[in-house]
């Protein structure tokens, strides 16, 4: 029953990550759940059979979840991500752990309030504009210098910068291509200025898959 239900709980926060396509999705969570129950469990049985410290072996959960936590933690140009999915890990061993010691209603309840935080703040997050996410630009014109010089006026204009930059020419055509982190609005309102410029032909975008 422990080990089920810790399945169970597990793979319910799992499936959010999964359909959120997170690294850290249904299957890892869900181990983690499950296997921290077990190490839990086999702690308590382990010394009651030999007499020794029922904690030792669940104190061990730990620092083990503690560094595939930081193994899901990616620093990159743009900032530090995956610390969401690392302290996700670290909440679900804790709920495993519950499981195992037959605290079902504390897990149960963790379960629910991690799945309404991950689902409604993460909501709230972009409704109110505090989320920040990384977009992707390419700007086609016929002088590339010229392309380069216009879209980082309009970027002072906003405050941003240029993360990735690469350039190149397709059918006598430049094509300027870079990343610019921001909210919701700032990537609308650099979108609208990029596309008045008449240096820029064209313009495309697409949202950089997060990571948290």
């Amino acid at each position: 029953m422990r080990l089920l239900l810790a399945a169970v709980l597990g793979g319910a926060i799992g499936l959010e990550r999964e359909l959120r396509h997170r690294p850290a999705g249904l299957r890892t969570n869900l181990f983690i759940c499950f296997g921290s129950a077990m190490y839990t469990i086999l702690s308590l049985k382990l010394a009651g059979e030999f007499s020794g410290d029922h904690t030792r072996i669940a104190a061990q959960i730990i620092p083990g979840i503690g560094f595939i936590g930081a193994g899901s933690i990616i620093h990159a140009r743009s900032g530090i991500t995956g610390l969401t999915s690392a302290a996700t890990l670290f909440v679900v061993a804790s709920i495993g752990m519950a499981c195992g010691g037959g605290l079902y209603a504390p897990a149960v309840f963790a379960t629910v309030l991690i799945l309404l935080s991950l689902v409604v703040l993460g909501g709230m997050e972009s409704r109110l504009n505090l989320k920040t996410y990384v977009t992707a630009y390419e700007v086609t014109g016929l002088d590339s210098d010229r392309v380069v010089g216009a879209i980082n006026m309009v970027l002072e204009d906003e405050r941003k910068l240029m993360q990735t930059v690469s350039i190149g020419k397709v059918d006598g055509k430049s094509k300027v291509q870079f990343t610019v982190e921001g909210t919701r609005k700032e990537h609308e309102l650099l979108q609208a200025k990029l596309r008045l410029l008449p240096e820029a032909e064209q313009l495309h975008t697409f949202v950089v898959p997060e990571y948290d």
